[in-house]
């Protein structure tokens, strides 16, 4: 599934997904094909850019304490 194919709510539950601590990014492959550089791009284009650098931020903070986080 390309980013174009997918409906309004489709790309909202992808960004409530890419939001949420529980969800990695290979649970969103595996759910929308995307790889987490198509993610970020996708976020970026999706959410204001002050929630996109909190957003990147929180990732980065987190993935350092815990292997098996985004």
């Amino acid at each position: 599934m390309t980013i174009k194919e997918m409906t309004d709510s489709e790309k909202s539950e992808l960004v409530q997904m890419a939001l949420s601590d529980h969800v990695s990014f290979k649970n969103i492959c595996d759910q929308y094909g995307l790889k987490e550089k198509e993610t970020k791009k996708f976020m970026r284009a999706n959410i204001s850019p002050r929630a996109y650098k909190n957003w990147r931020k929180r990732v980065r903070t987190f993935s350092d304490r815990r292997e098996n986080y985004k």
